[in-house]
This record gives structure tokens, sequence and C-alpha cells, in this order.
């Protein structure tokens, strides 16, 4: 009778495989999780945007708070990882993350308000207190 089956040389081979390719893949996939949690916070601040934009074009300067910009309180503008979205001076948008996510854990991403001919563009940058590491950031807010 003829054994059949793959011998223990080549079940090793295909281990040590599956596990280079899980080192590589782990990282790279908890990146891209973080990096989608941080993006709620930029589609959370879409109508704070559209607010700032509204009230520049309107009354022609920024506003310098949530109420002026005709949005919810910053902290009733939440998610699953987004504790706050903060309209300040100049029409500064500040998205605070809150802690369920360590890696962004009470850090900020700030959207900049400038004008252009009329129009308003907002330029993505970390926050400069709480800072969040340019590999989490999404391409738009990456320096």
């Amino acid at each position: 009778m003829k054994q059949r089956g793959f011998t223990l040389i080549e079940l090793m081979i295909v281990v040590a495989i599956i596990g280079i390719l899980a080192a590589i893949a782990i990282p790279a996939y908890q990146d891209y999780t973080i990096r989608a949690k941080v993006s709620e916070g930029l589609v959370l601040a879409s109508p704070a945007k559209t607010g700032v934009a509204e009230y520049y074009v309107s009354e022609g300067s920024m506003p310098t708070n949530n109420t002026q910009a005709g949005v919810a309180a910053p902290t009733e503008i939440t998610g699953d990882y987004t504790a706050s979205i903060d309209i300040g001076t100049a029409g500064l948008i500040t998205i605070t993350y809150n802690g369920v996510e360590s890696k962004i854990s009470q850090e900020t991403v700030t959207l900049t308000p400038s004008t252009s001919a009329g129009s308003v563009n907002f330029t993505c940058a970390t926050g400069t207190t709480n800072p969040i590491e340019t590999r989490y950031l999404p391409p738009e807010c990456r320096p």
C-alpha cells in the first residue's frame, strides 16, 4: 500500500510562509483601521465646514463658535471614535477623538479655512496640542 500526503518539511515550509505573510499584513491592516477611525471625524465635520462657508458668504467674516456657524454644540457632534467637533476663532474646526482607540485618544485634527475669490477652502492638519501620527492621517491631511 502506497502512502500519500505531505512530508513534515513541506508542512513546515507552508507554516513559515503563512507566518511571514501574517507578520507583514497585520500591522498594515491595523494602520488602515485606525486611519478609517480618523476619517470618521472628517465626515462628521462636513456640516461644520458647510456652516463656516455659509457664515462667511453671508456675513463676510468667519464664525467664532458652533452657534454662529449654525451647527450643534461641540459635544453633541460625536461618533464612535469622535468626541467633539468645535469651531473656534477664525472658523478653525477642531476634531477631537475619544478614548475608544488608544492610538488617537484625545488627539486632534484641525481644518483651517481660507478664502479665495469668494469661496472657502479648508486645509487639514494634525492638531498642535495633541497631534495624530502622520501614518494614521487620511491622504488629504498628510503634510
